[in-house]
């Protein structure tokens, strides 16, 4: 896929974005654009600002100045019901899965159905908790803690949880850090299967190169607060520009 002869729909736009904490500049001008249907790869040496870009899309963070235009509306304009609303379109697969202990994997799957009751309209709790944990090939879970799971599995339900709203966009926070290379694997092709399955459009951010050549329809290699390159894998695995190929060693 090619920005520049794609006609497709924008789901996320972000336009000179400004982060600062203190005296550093985390973003200086970060630009992006993700298309419908599209996996974008950011990749970034640990420090380099991804997950806060990811925090600003949901405004989890505000940005100093800049826009973040999520499904067309401008994400640090909005009203909290508006923000809610937005939030409900867009999943985000934590870091560490951020389930939550005390409840059982059904419980967790059930807690945002609860929060956005909307999206039960024509649907059985039950049926779509089932559905969502089949996606994941973890049906047989639904009952245990997830105290109970492996790492590979938190990651799997999180997962889950956020495909119960159907969102159109998910946000994967290094979807395979602290993984082992098997289960890695995995998690890879289980976010693609998402992608063809659901027609999601997916941005994720990493630092692991093979998930990035796996997952990736583009990339955009982040250094020093701005989108320094964008391109494919393949693309951007022939540069000559000492910071880009410093990436691919």
């Amino acid at each position: 896929m090619n920005a520049a002869d794609n006609d497709q729909k924008i789901l996320i736009e972000i336009q000179n974005v400004h982060k600062t904490f203190g005296t550093n500049a985390v973003l200086n001008g970060f630009n992006l654009k993700l298309y419908e249907n599209e996996n974008l790869v950011i990749v970034g040496k640990s420090g380099s600002g991804k997950s806060v870009l990811l925090k600003c899309i949901i405004r989890l963070l505000t940005p100093d100045s800049g826009n973040v235009l999520v499904l067309g509306k401008n994400i640090p304009e909005l009203k909290q019901n508006e923000l809610d609303k937005i939030r409900t379109q867009v999943g985000f697969l934590f870091q560490g899965s951020a389930l939550y202990d005390s409840m059982t994997v059904r419980e967790n799957l059930e807690f945002p159905l609860r929060r956005h009751p909307e999206k039960l309209i024509g649907h059985d709790v039950d049926t779509l908790v089932k559905e969502s944990l089949q996606s994941v090939g973890l049906e047989h879970t639904i009952d245990l803690l997830p105290e109970e799971l492996s790492g590979g599995m938190k990651r799997r339900v999180a997962l889950a949880r956020t495909l119960i709203l159907r969102p159109k966009i998910i946000l994967y926070d290094e979807p395979t850090s602290g993984l082992d290379p098997i289960t890695a694997k995995e998690i890879i092709q289980l976010i693609l299967d998402i992608q063809k399955k659901y027609d999601t459009a997916s941005l994720i951010i990493t630092h692991d190169m093979d998930t990035a050549r796996v997952i990736s329809n583009r990339m955009i290699i982040l250094i020093e607060g701005r989108d320094y390159a964008t391109g494919t894998y393949e693309k951007l695995s022939k540069s000559e520009d000492p910071k880009i190929k410093a990436f691919f060693k």
